[in-house]
This record gives C-alpha cells, sequence and structure tokens, in this order.
C-alpha cells in the first residue's frame, strides 16, 4: 500500500516555498525541518536541491510513514529518516544543521512553541545560518485580509492557545535568540515566508529587511 497523505495546501504552496529556499539556503549542508507533515514539502524541496541533507521531523508519528513514503516515492537519498521532535523539550535530537525549515507551524500550536523555536534554532544555527518559516502572519497587529481574520478566529475557537502571530511579536521573540529578520516575502493565499538570519557579528538589527 502507499503510506503517502496529500495536503493539498502543500500541492499549492510547496513551489513558491521552494524558490525561496533555493536562493537563501546555503548550497550544502543539513537542513532541519521542524513540523514535516506529510512529507510532500521535504521531498519537493529534496528533490530541487540535491546537494542539500533534509532531516523532517514531525511530533505525530503516525505521519513518520508518509515522509518515509514519499522520500522514498521520489528515490530521495537525500533525506533522512523523519524524528519526533518536540521544539518545547530543552535538548532536540539535532544539535547543529546549517538551515532550519518551519511550515505552517506557528499559528497551530502555542505560543511557547514559537519562543522554543526560535531558542532551538537560535542554539543550533552556525552564524549567518538561516532559520525560514511560513505562515499567515499579523502585520502591524492587524490581519493582512478578511480570510486570515476568519482562520484566526477559527484557530482560537478550536484551541485558544492556538492563533495567527503578528510578525512584530515572532521578530521580538527571535532578536532574543540572535535571529533577526531579513525577509518578510509575500506569498499566495495571504500567507508570508519569513527569512530570519542568525548573528554573525553585524549590530542588531542590521541585517533586518521587511520587504
Amino acid at each position: 500500500m502507499d503510506a503517502r497523505e496529500t495536503a493539498p495546501s502543500a500541492e499549492r504552496n510547496k513551489q513558491a516555498i521552494l524558490e525561496v529556499l533555493a536562493r537563501v539556503l546555503p548550497p550544502r549542508g543539513l537542513v532541519l525541518e521542524i513540523g514535516s507533515g506529510t512529507g510532500q514539502h521535504v521531498a519537493h524541496f529534496a528533490k530541487a536541491l540535491p546537494a542539500l541533507v533534509f532531516q523532517p521531523s514531525e511530533m505525530d508519528v503516525e505521519r513518520h510513514a508518509s515522509i518515509e513514503a514519499w522520500a522514498a516515492a521520489g528515490m530521495r537519498s537525500n533525506v533522512r529518516p523523519p524524528l519526533a521532535i518536540d521544539v518545547t523539550k530543552c535538548l532536540w535530537p539535532v544539535t547543529a544543521a546549517d538551515a532550519v525549515v518551519c511550515i505552517n507551524v506557528i499559528h497551530i500550536s502555542p505560543w511557547e512553541a514559537t519562543l522554543a523555536l526560535m531558542a532551538g534554532a537560535g542554539s543550533i544555527l552556525p552564524a549567518g545560518g538561516v532559520l525560514v518559516t511560513y505562515g499567515p502572519y499579523l502585520r502591524g497587529g492587524a490581519h493582512t485580509s478578511q480570510s486570515n481574520e476568519a482562520f484566526d478566529a477559527s484557530l482560537r475557537a478550536r484551541n485558544p492557545l492556538w492563533g495567527v502571530r503578528d510578525i512584530d511579536q515572532v521578530a521580538e521573540v527571535a532578536a532574543d535568540a540572535g535571529l533577526s529578520l531579513e525577509e518578510a516575502v509575500p506569498m499566495p493565499a495571504n500567507n508570508f515566508t519569513l527569512v530570519w538570519r542568525k548573528s554573525d557579528g553585524a549590530s542588531p538589527g542590521a541585517r533586518a529587511l521587511i520587504a
């Protein structure tokens, strides 16, 4: 049986996200993905960027079979077996990575997960390394569309600890971990891909550029 699961949203956004990753990820090295879901994204990225090694992770271990199946279907030798990483745990099983990617996680997890994501990424990334996050965000405390506002309400109805986060608030947390916002790239369906850069010794905020 084919264990691959398919999320329609992942099929829609994987190429747009890849276009950002292709220009901001390092040419070689290890990329840790936090919250790999079905595995569609990591298989797509690994195919397009064969010089990189991808480490998928997913807390829901029932999704691991799908992640492995997507990698196997694409014959992707540069995708490692998935790990069950809980970002809120102090010690991640991956202690060093050249880049971190986190897609559609921040808004469907408690705020503590965002704090832990930034702290963890700041800990394992080298100077100049990147964290890339994707999803819906508020800007300046306001929703960017009525559909995002409705989506935020639906998230909070499902779990009051969830919700669309404000870019400025996330940036404050990231700064505490030595990460600055380098780009906020508008994406289809009123989402953003955010590129966070680990400080390389430049003055705080010197690298920040919000597109």
